[in-house]
């Protein structure tokens, strides 16, 4: 946690990733962030991961430092204070919510036209989507796999979401910054659709799509240079990547395979040092020797003359195998601490950014379902004990 966004208040009304990793964020910059759900938990209350009891370590995670209100966002006067509540503070609210609805930008507008609402979207016509099927929809299940298998494969990584929270970050503050200014306010409208379609245009694959057809599966070759999979002799498993001229000289150097990979760079008239993209064309030719070559090693022979040279590599681990092997990631890595959740302790990341100058606080909890909901309807919408009672008397909030 840093304090660069210290009193600056965000209110959330999402569900998911993307909404609440973009306020979770703001909340790791400094931000009180405060998030509503429908009393008892939303749509994604009880999303796996779970521990035992069935508590979701996911929505721990993903709304950790956050304070949380708990309203009936099905009756009518449940509405009007989730209409409210985002509009108060600074005016900055993050929702998934429809574009038309309760919580549509011109009925909160109306409340308070400088607000700031960022709205997380899957498709930008209004068509719900998912990170799974706006991913099938723009074409990469169908790179991904190995070649002999016609089968699409889905990625474990939410990335478009992911992507989307940090965007939506960026782009929240950047319209924050120009209503300082202007005093305008508006409404940002993220869609996931938009965000991976654009994100295939940047990357070149729409281009090279329009020059040569669609991309062929490449296994677990790195794309367009030398990367994969290799075996040692004790068993282990490294991903080993050349796409730089010194990782790849590094690399047949440490093997000693220079003489082989000469006389291949000769058959075939290429130079695999200056040409990334011939190493990635020839990679039939060259794994076979590379396989034999790290065949013949031990992993623990090749760890210091990997550093020797240069080499980008590592090794393929659980997740398990990582928290106990290697504590660069997890037990000696400051974005780290221990932490009270409701579930239980354990480590917990804040901010993955190291900011030089700037004091690193500790990870925060994630809160229970309604835990704040007197404190900010008494200090963020100025209710009375009394107001706040006869809500809780009608079940309005919880």
């Amino acid at each position: 946690m840093y304090d660069l966004l210290k009193g600056l208040t965000v209110v959330e009304g999402a569900t998911f990733i993307a909404g609440p990793t973009c306020a979770l964020h703001m909340a790791q910059m400094g931000a009180s962030v405060i998030r509503f759900d429908q009393i008892g938990g939303g749509p994604d209350s009880k999303r796996w991961p779970v521990d035992e009891a069935g508590h979701s370590l996911y929505w721990e995670g993903i709304n950790k430092g956050k304070k949380s209100v708990g309203i009936d966002l099905s009756r009518p006067e449940g509405r009007e204070l989730a209409q409210r509540l985002a509009t108060s503070g600074d005016g900055l609210f993050v929702t998934n919510f429809p574009v038309e609805g309760f919580l549509s930008y011109e009925r909160l507008a109306a409340l308070r036209p400088d607000l700031i609402c960022l709205r997380i979207m899957g498709w930008a016509d209004g068509t719900p989507a998912v990170d799974y099927t706006i991913n099938a929809a723009v074409g990469v299940p169908w790179m991904t796999g190995q070649p002999d298998d016609p089968r699409p494969v889905n990625h474990v990584l939410p990335a478009w979401d992911l992507l989307a929270g940090a965007y939506a970050a960026f782009t929240l503050m950047c319209a924050e910054r120009d209503r300082g200014c202007s005093g305008q306010g508006r409404e940002v409208r993220l869609a996931l659709s938009d965000l991976a379609a654009a994100t295939m245009g940047t990357l070149g694959s729409i281009a090279e799509t329009l020059h040569g057809g669609d991309r062929a599966r490449a296994g677990n070759d790195l794309f367009g240079a030398f990367g994969r999979d290799f075996p040692t002799a004790d068993g282990k498993r490294l991903m080993i990547v050349a796409i730089t001229p010194r990782q790849w000289t590094g690399l047949v150097k440490m093997l000693g395979i220079g003489d082989a990979v000469g006389a291949l760079e000769a058959r075939l008239g290429v130079s695999f040092a200056r040409d990334e993209g011939a190493r990635f064309t020839h990679r039939a030719d060259l794994v076979p020797l590379f396989t034999a070559a790290f065949a013949l090693r031990k992993s623990a022979d090749l760890e210091p003359e990997f550093e020797a040279n240069g080499v980008c590599w590592s090794y393929y681990r659980t997740l398990s195998e990582s928290l106990a092997e290697e504590p660069r990631l997890f037990s000696e890595n400051p974005i780290f601490s221990p932490v009270a959740h409701p579930s239980g302790t354990y480590p917990t990341p804040g901010a993955a950014a190291r900011i030089a100058g700037s004091e690193r606080g500790h990870a925060a909890s994630a809160p229970r379902f309604g835990q704040h909901t007197d404190e900010v309807l008494a200090e963020l919408l100025g209710l009375g004990s009394g107001e706040i009672g006869k809500l809780h008397d009608a079940g309005i909030v919880g």
